[in-house]
């Protein structure tokens, strides 16, 4: 197979699949033939990238996630996506591992696009999982470029990792109560301008129940669309 790209997914495995859900869907494809050529790596079994953040202690998810870049770099994709906000905390070990193979870079192509999608907005909210808040990469992307992060209270944290946990990954069941009171509190309590869904099951939420009366720049949708680009661009070039 030729020009395609490999997505590390599997983190977790129904967040994967709204990712290639949205990727297929946007595609502007016609016949079979018109689709993407990609090698999806479904690594359910990657520890818990969470678990191990907050406490270094548990078993780290690097040496599964270096094995599956190595083993794909052998094949030569053009570039690997990693649909997992909080996977994005080994970046650098990952990227140096795939040599010059790019990884998109998800949080990265995120703070761009609140910039070119809401250029007046300085407070941006970050929801994700515990380790995505604790490893401060949407921190650290965010002040690079000027602007302001504000992160969920205590409260806001826990009813996200509810959702996330408890319903998502354990039951496969989005409570849109639950996942709506998160944006909003994360507006209206936390006085954000724009509210990154930093977690690719908050992506799976935004998916089967829409948020649409807040302001929300979704990670997963916006490494979609990067994702298609670049994809697009390598299929045209000679």
């Amino acid at each position: 197979m030729q020009k395609f790209f490999t997505i590390i997914g599997g983190m977790g495995t129904m967040a994967t699949e709204s990712y290639l859900h949205q990727l297929n869907l946007r595609t502007p494809a016609h016949a079979d033939q018109e689709y993407l050529n990609y090698i999806l790596v479904n690594h359910a079994t990657v520890p818990d990238r969470t678990t191990y953040i907050l406490d270094h202690s548990q078993v780290s998810p690097l040496p599964s996630l270096l094995e599956d870049i190595r083993q794909q770099s052998q094949l030569h994709p053009a570039f690997f996506t990693l649909p997992c906000n909080t996977a994005h905390y080994f970046y650098d070990d990952l990227q140096a591992a795939a040599g010059d193979i790019p990884i998109l870079h998800m949080p990265r192509e995120t703070v761009q696009e609140i910039q070119r999608k809401f250029p007046q907005a300085q407070r941006i909210g970050i929801t994700g999982t515990r380790g995505t808040i604790a490893d401060k990469i949407y921190e650290h992307e965010l002040e690079r470029v000027g602007l302001t992060p504000v992160l969920p209270t205590p409260a806001i944290e826990d009813a996200t990792m509810e959702l996330i946990y408890d319903d998502i990954k354990e039951r496969d069941v989005v409570n849109a109560q639950l996942f709506h009171r998160i944006v909003r509190e994360m507006v209206e309590q936390q006085h954000a301008d724009v509210v990154i869904l930093g977690c690719t099951e908050l992506s799976l939420a935004q998916e089967r129940e829409p948020e649409t009366t807040f302001p929300i720049v979704d990670g997963q949708s916006v490494l979609v669309d990067r994702t298609l680009e670049r994809a697009l661009k390598l299929r045209q070039a000679d």
